[in-house]
C-alpha cells in the first residue's frame, strides 16, 4: 500500500481508502454485519488506513461498525465521518431521498459528540459537511462551530463531500475557495469525468486534497458485467441509474478495456489508478462488497502508474462522447 498527504494537513492516507457505506446500509448490495466487521479488518490487515463513513449511514450503524472492527488499532488509522442530516428527528422518508439538513452550531456539537461516542473515539481525523448547498457553504456559524471542535482537538480537520451524485461543480468550487477545507470528497471515474477535472486546478491552487467516490462508475468498471448492463433491485442505490445510461456505458467500456490487455492489471485496477494519477487526489473510494473485491482493489496500489498519454487518450474519449454520444457540457475544459 501507498500513502499520500492529504492536502495541506499532516494527515497520511492510504491511496485505497474503505467506503463503510457498502458494510453499513444495505444500498449497495447485502452484507451480513459479521462479513462486514471482516471485511474492515481485512482492509487494515493489507494497508488500507482510511475509512470513510457517515452518521448517516443506517442512523448511526456505519460509526458503529467502523468502532467494533477497528477499535483496537484506531491510532493506526484515520476515521472520516459526515454531518449534515437530521438524524436524531423522527421523520417519515421514502427510499433514498435526502433528509432534511441542519448546520446549526447546537446541531452540529451534539451530532460530533454522538459520532465520538459511536466510533469510540475521543476525536474525528477528517469530519465531512454531508452534501452541503450553498445555504450551508455561506453559513458563517457553521464554519465557526467547526473551527471550535478544532481547538478543541475533537476534529483534526474538515471537508466537504460534495454531491449526492455528478456535479455540484458551484458547491464544489466555492467550498474550497470560500473556507478552510482541508478536502473535498467528489465522484470522478474514467466515464464520468467532470465535473471533477474542473475542481482540480482550484485544488491544486488552493492545497486542497480530494477523496474520489465511486472510481468504478456503478460497477461498469469492473469484470462483474462484462457483456450485459447490471441490474439492481429497487432497494439498491444504483437503480436510480437510467436503463439507458447503463447500455450507454457498457459500450464506453468495451472502448477502454484496452487497459486490461497487457495483463499487468485488471480494468478495475486500472480504474482506481486513473483516479491516481491525478496528484490532489489523496485517496481513491471504491465500493467494496467481497474479499476478492478487497484483494483485487488493494493490489491497485502496487500496479505503475497509467502513462500520461493514456490517460490524455481517455481524456479525449470523453471529451469526444467516446463517439457514442454528443459530448458532456463542459467537455474540454481541464
Amino acid at each position: 500500500m501507498q500513502y499520500r498527504k492529504l492536502g495541506n494537513t499532516d494527515i497520511l492516507v492510504s491511496e485505497l481508502g474503505f467506503g463503510v457505506w457498502t458494510v453499513a446500509t444495505n444500498w449497495w448490495g447485502k452484507i451480513e454485519p459479521d462479513d462486514g466487521v471482516k471485511l474492515l479488518q481485512r482492509s487494515a490487515d493489507l494497508g488500507v488506513t482510511f475509512f470513510d463513513t457517515a452518521d448517516a449511514y443506517a442512523d448511526g450503524f456505519g460509526e458503529t461498525i467502523v468502532a467494533q472492527a477497528l477499535s483496537s488499532r484506531r491510532h493506526e488509522l484515520i476515521y472520516g465521518t459526515k454531518v449534515g442530516y437530521d438524524i436524531y428527528t423522527p421523520q417519515p422518508r421514502v427510499g433514498h431521498e435526502e433528509r432534511p439538513q441542519r448546520w446549526d452550531t447546537a446541531f452540529i456539537r451534539h451530532a460530533c459528540e454522538q459520532s465520538l461516542r459511536r466510533l469510540r473515539t475521543d476525536y474525528i481525523d477528517l469530519y465531512q459537511l454531508h452534501n452541503p448547498k450553498m445555504d450551508a457553504i455561506n453559513n458563517d456559524e457553521l464554519f465557526g462551530a467547526l473551527d471550535t471542535l478544532v481547538k478543541e482537538g475533537k476534529v483534526r480537520s474538515y471537508a466537504a463531500a460534495i454531491g449526492p451524485d455528478i456535479g455540484w461543480l458551484d458547491e464544489g468550487v466555492a467550498v474550497m475557495n470560500k473556507r478552510s477545507v482541508a478536502a473535498i470528497q467528489i465522484i470522478y471515474n474514467i466515464l464520468e469525468q467532470q465535473p471533477a477535472r474542473k475542481f482540480f486546478p482550484v485544488a491544486h491552487d488552493r492545497n486542497v486534497g480530494l477523496v474520489s467516490r465511486v472510481p468504478h462508475a456503478s460497477d461498469v468498471l469492473t469484470d462483474k458485467h462484462k457483456t450485459a448492463p447490471p441490474a439492481f433491485s429497487a432497494a439498491d442505490h444504483r437503480s436510480h441509474r437510467r436503463q439507458q445510461w447503463l447500455q450507454e456505458a457498457m459500450k464506453k467500456r468495451a472502448l477502454v478495456e484496452f487497459l486490461e490487455k497487457d495483463g499487468h492489471m485488471t480494468l478495475a485496477q486500472a480504474a482506481i489508478r486513473f483516479c491516481l494519477t491525478e496528484p490532489a487526489i489523496a485517496t481513491v473510494l471504491p465500493n467494496i462488497t467481497t474479499q476478492a473485491e478487497l484483494v483485487e482493489y488493494a493490489g491497485a496500489a502496487e500496479v505503475a502508474d497509467l502513462s500520461q498519454d493514456i490517460v490524455t487518450r481517455l481524456w479525449e474519449l470523453y471529451d469526444e462522447g467516446f463517439g457514442l454520444v454528443p459530448a458532456p457540457s463542459g467537455a474540454g475544459a481541464v
